[in-house]
């Protein structure tokens, strides 16, 4: 009986979460508890029942976010022979993700400390990928020695600029995915020898 309640309730937390990420990507993190209680088909006491804050719904969520890409970025990582290699596939991982992501960066100030925190520890661990990859590219002479930093902060810069300004470029469909090869190949062009 106790595992059948267990099962249940970590169902429902599931359902919760996948709710927040579809609520909040298409309303922002403004969005009401309620709207993410009725997207996962439970009261709206339940979602305080799995979370009891606000900021304790949106940390979980942050951290599942980060967990998912962080995984996929080191798997990546491994699998990535070249930097080409890599920018398709970080670009590939953040198209699936792009409208939750794009709420990250543009509404990060709304997040509550610890979130923001597991956000910027994502970007670290997507620096440190970048940078295994510059590193072996720097020594190989394919790419200019540019400090990791420098490198890793121009291509997220780029990259950031455009979601931020999806409503510019793509208002219509997924923005990486239309602007992916060129967002690579300028950047490419910038660091190679």
């Amino acid at each position: 009986m106790e595992s059948k309640r267990q099962l249940q309730k970590e169902n429902t937390r599931r359902r919760l979460m996948e709710a927040a990420y579809q609520v909040y990507s298409a309303q922002g993190f403004t969005a009401a508890t309620a709207a993410i209680a009725k997207e996962a088909g439970v009261s709206h006491g339940a979602v305080f029942v799995h979370f009891p804050t606000l900021n304790d719904l949106l940390t979980c969520l942050t951290q599942d976010f980060a967990d998912r890409l962080g995984l996929e970025l080191h798997e990546l990582a491994e699998r990535s022979g070249d930097m080409e290699a890599l920018l398709k596939s970080h670009l590939d991982v953040l198209s699936r993700y792009e409208d939750f992501y794009i709420r990250l960066i543009t509404e990060k100030s709304l997040l509550p400390e610890d979130a923001r925190t597991i956000l910027a520890g994502l970007q670290t661990t997507a620096a440190y990928h970048f940078s295994q990859v510059l590193d072996r590219e720097i020594e190989n002479r394919t790419v200019k020695a540019i400090p990791a930093h420098m490198a890793f902060n121009t291509w997220l810069g780029l990259v950031h600029y455009y979601l931020q300004n999806k409503d510019s470029f793509s208002p219509e469909g997924p923005l990486l995915l239309r602007y992916g090869p060129e967002l690579t190949s300028t950047f490419l062009s910038l660091i190679q020898v």
